[in-house]
C-alpha cells in the first residue's frame, strides 16, 4: 500500500545575521536557506563539475586512514539492517580518502554501482583548513563534519543535537518529521543502530502500511525539501530526518551542537535507567511514577519546589555547577 499525498514543503528563509538565525532556532521547525554557502570554494568547485570537485577535495588531503561503509547494489542505496535484524546490510572498512574519492569517480558511469559513503568525519582532519576557507560564520564554534558518497539513503532518525547541514555537491533530499511522531515512525532497536540513534523501521519510499499502519498518521506531518549545492537546512533538536543522496557524487557538510549545560547527565542514560526502573513495573505502579516524573522532571504543575524555602530545596534548587556535581555523586552511589 502506498501513500499518495505529497509531503509539505520546508519553510524557506534567508539567514543574513546571527539574530535571524536565533529567530529560526526559536521557531523550532526546520528551515531551508537557499544559497547560504554558495560562495564556498568547495561549492564552486562542485558547480564546475565532478572532476573539479574531486581535485578540490583531494588536493593536499590527509593520507591517514578513514572509515567508510559499502553495500551491494541489491540494497538499492539503503543503508539498513538485514532481513533478520541481526546485522547490517553494509560492511565497514578503512582506507585513504583520495582512493575513496577516486573509486567514487570511477563508479559514476556504472549502472549498478555499490553504495558507498564516508559519514560524519571531521572534515579538517581530512582536508586541512577546510573550515577556514568554507566558513559558516554563525557556527564557527562547531566542528564541521563531512559526508561523501554516491546515491544512497539514510533511514529516518533523530539526533539529540541541533543540526545545520549544507549541500556541497550533488543533490540531497530531506524528509522530516517532528519529535511527537516518534510512535508513528516505529523506531528500531536501541542497542544496535546503523549510526548511533534508533532509526525508523519504515522505508519511506515503500512504506508497508500493513506492518506499520501508524505511519499513515505520521505522513501528514512530513516535510520534504531537495537541496542544491550551497543550500542549507536547519534541523531542530530531535526532529526525525531521512536523507537521500540523489547524485553519483554527493557531498554534505554538517554542524551538530547542543547548548545544554555540559555537566548535565546524558538524556539517553536517563532513558535507559527509566526503562530499567519503570517499564516492567505493574501498571498501577507505572502510573504512579509517570505522575512523579511529570511533576518533578517535566513540571506539569509548575516548580515542584516553589513551596519550599531556598535552603531546603536541595536537588530541586535551580541548576548550578555545584548542584549538578552533587547529583552526579549521588548517581554514582545508586547506579549499580
Amino acid at each position: 500500500m502506498a501513500i499518495s499525498s505529497p509531503p509539505q514543503p520546508v519553510v524557506e528563509r534567508a539567514i543574513a545575521s546571527q539574530s535571524e538565525f536565533a529567530d529560526i532556532r526559536a521557531g523550532n521547525i526546520p528551515v531551508v536557506s537557499r544559497g547560504l554557502a554558495l560562495n564556498w570554494p568547495s561549492v564552486q568547485a562542485a558547480i564546475d563539475g565532478d572532476e573539479a570537485f574531486a581535485r578540490h577535495v583531494t588536493n593536499g588531503a590527509s593520507r591517514e586512514p578513514i572509515s567508510a561503509i559499502v553495500a551491494g547494489h541489491e540494497e538499492q542505496g539503503r543503508f539498513f539492517y538485514d532481513e533478520t535484524l541481526t546485522k547490517f546490510n553494509f560492511v565497514s572498512g578503512r582506507g585513504i580518502w583520495a582512493d575513496f574519492v577516486g573509486d567514487l569517480m570511477r563508479l559514476r558511469s556504472d549502472p549498478r554501482p555499490p553504495s558507498m559513503a564516508v559519514q560524519s568525519t571531521p572534515v579538517d582532519s581530512i582536508i586541512a583548513g577546510f573550515s577556514q576557507h568554507n566558513r559558516l560564520d554563525m557556527l564557527t564554534h562547531v566542528e564541521p563534519r563531512i559526508w561523501l558518497g554516491n546515491a544512497i539513503r539514510v533511514a529516518p532518525h533523530y539526533d539529540v543535537k541541533e543540526n545545520v547541514a549544507i549541500c556541497v555537491a550533488g543533490q540531497r533530499r530531506f524528509t522530516l518529521f517532528p519529535p511527537e511522531q516518534t510512535p508513528n515512525l516505529y523506531p528500531g532497536p536501541f542497542e544496535k543502530t546503523p549510526a548511533g540513534t534508533p532509526v525508523s523501521m519504515v522505508d519511506p519510499l515503500n512504506p508497508d502500511l500493513e506492518k506499520y499502519p501508524r505511519y499513515s498518521e505520521a505522513w501528514p506531518h512530513a516535510l520534504q525539501v531537495t537541496l542544491e549545492p550551497g543550500d542549507a537546512i536547519y534541523i531542530p533538536y530531535c526532529w526525525w530526518h531521512g536523507v537521500e543522496s540523489l547524485s553519483p557524487v554527493s557531498c554534505l557538510i554538517n554542524y551538530w551542537w547542543n547548548d545544554a549545560h555540559p555537566a548535565l547527565a546524558g538524556p539517553y542514560d536517563a532513558l535507559l535507567h527509566a526503562l530499567a526502573a519503570f517499564r516492567h513495573l505493574p501498571p498501577e505502579q507505572r502510573s504512579v511514577w509517570q505522575m512523579m516524573l511529570n511533576h518533578y522532571v517535566f513540571e506539569d504543575n509548575g516548580d515542584p519546589s516553589a513551596h519550599l524555602p531556598d535552603h531546603a530545596k536541595g536537588i530541586l534548587a535551580p541548576a548550578s555547577p555545584e548542584l549538578l556535581a552533587q547529583m552526579r555523586q549521588m548517581l554514582r552511589g545508586i547506579v549499580k
